[in-house]
């Protein structure tokens, strides 16, 4: 069964997906020499910081149009800790899938799964309009998992997309900004579609009251591999994953470098900050200051 066709003949109201993951924060995180994987008890766990802004998305655009706003993932037990958070944001309610079998997945496998959990979405809700995934997870940076997912329910993927310029419930069109290298592409896709959006598309809010005190309560649905439907054991885990990783390290850190943090636009400032810095201290050594 695809997206499409159990979308088609919904009301005007929008019924958005968020697919999000927990990640370690990639500022404290460190490598397992031996084992060539991240140590992920070297660092707290957090929401994957694009996952945030596509639930800040999903929000803003329910409280445009009326609607709800899901929330899956796919994890270990405290995973359920990312679904509170997006429920702190203002998602309505959270789904975590949650198996041995689903560990160590790659992008291939993980998209499957999802897919799986989607599909058991549609049926339960009656029909999914979008679905936002945040460009990449800082852990593995591949971009892969949303397009994967939409090409599983045959759906246009929409990468990138730094604003949604229009949704059009009654022709079931959207049209967003995509970005590009030198600037933004403007493009129209028939609805259903799956969006992958980067952090320029807005500002993660400061959550109100009611929506951490609901937050705190809130205990997500967790389903196993036994609760979805028709799966294929076969493309779940490492059995499912062709990727290999050959090996892993942190970024090298010669003497005097920096690792600039923050997004480009803030790395440009800093790097040209500190360029400007060191011109002055070269002219001052040199006798050459002007």
């Amino acid at each position: 069964m695809s997206l499409e066709s159990i979308s088609e003949g919904r009301g005007k109201k929008l019924n958005i997906l968020v697919c999000v993951k927990q990640v370690p924060d990639t500022k404290i995180i460190k490598v397992n020499p031996k084992t060539n994987t991240l140590d992920r008890s070297s660092a707290p766990a957090i929401l994957n910081p694009y996952d945030a802004h596509a639930v800040q998305e999903a929000v803003r655009l329910k409280e445009i149009h009326g609607g709800k706003v899901t929330v899956l993932s796919m994890g270990p037990p405290q995973a359920k800790e990312a679904i509170k958070k997006c429920v702190e944001i203002g998602a309505d309610e959270g789904f975590l899938i949650s198996d041995r079998r689903f560990a160590g997945a790659d992008t291939l496998a993980t998209s499957y799964a999802l897919y799986k959990a989607v599909q058991k979405l549609m049926k339960q809700d009656g029909g999914i309009d979008l679905i936002l995934c945040g460009k990449h997870a800082i852990d593995g940076d591949t971009g892969q998992t949303g397009p994967g997912i939409a090409r599983r329910l045959l759906i246009p993927p929409l990468t990138n997309v730094i604003k949604v310029a229009e949704v059009n419930m009654e022709d079931r069109k959207i049209q967003v900004h995509r970005k590009i290298e030198d600037g933004y592409e403007l493009i129209e896709s028939a609805i259903p579609c799956l969006l992958t959006v980067e952090k320029e598309i807005n500002e993660v809010e400061y959550s109100p009251l009611p929506n951490m005190l609901k937050a705190a309560r809130y205990t997500p649905v967790v389903w196993t591999v036994d609760d979805l439907e028709d799966v294929d054991i076969k493309q779940l885990g490492l059995k499912g994953s062709p990727t290999i990783v050959g090996k892993m390290w942190p970024p090298a850190k010669s003497e005097g470098a920096q690792i600039l943090a923050g997004d480009s636009r803030e790395q440009v400032r800093e790097a040209v900050s500190i360029m400007l810095q060191q011109r002055e201290l070269f002219k001052v050594k040199g006798g050459e200051r002007v």
